[in-house]
């Protein structure tokens, strides 16, 4: 059996293929609509809520490029210099690509129940908190 690293790895790699390749027709990518996605939760949205939001799913550009890729696609406007918000159009393109991404989540997740679904997500969050939460009053080591 390959390693959890191996698996973490292979796995966000299709996820990001495979949600590149779905988005493309709409000119966005998996970080285009994780974007997307804090902005249409927080309508008050500021440049730096959308990276601090995204800045563990990719190297510190990338979010800042996503931001600039929406912006010129029309999918968001700048209502004020700092802020965020989607614009009529992109919320009415939104809800077209929301659907496809449901579809996509239900192909990822084929054969999986929600109870091992639950289970995955949540060893995944414990191991994360295991090397990253400080433990008695110092930084986890190995």
């Amino acid at each position: 059996m390959k390693p959890i690293g191996y698996w973490l790895n292979r796995t966000d790699q299709a996820l990001t293929a495979s949600m590149d390749a779905l988005l493309a027709e709409f000119g966005l990518t998996r970080l285009g609509w994780q974007v997307l996605g804090v902005v249409k939760d927080d309508p008050q949205a500021t440049d730096t809520a959308v990276l601090t939001a995204l800045a563990a799913n990719a190297d510190a550009p990338a979010p800042a490029s996503a931001v600039t890729s929406v912006l010129d696609g029309g999918w968001v406007t700048r209502p004020q210099p700092d802020r965020l918000a989607l614009t009529d159009g992109g919320r009415a393109r939104l809800a077209a690509v929301a659907r496809r991404v449901d579809a996509f989540r239900e192909l990822a997740a084929a054969g999986i129940t929600r109870e091992e679904y639950v289970t995955a997500v949540s060893v995944l969050e414990r191991m994360t908190g295991n090397l990253t939460e400080p433990r008695g009053g110092s930084p986890a080591r190995p």
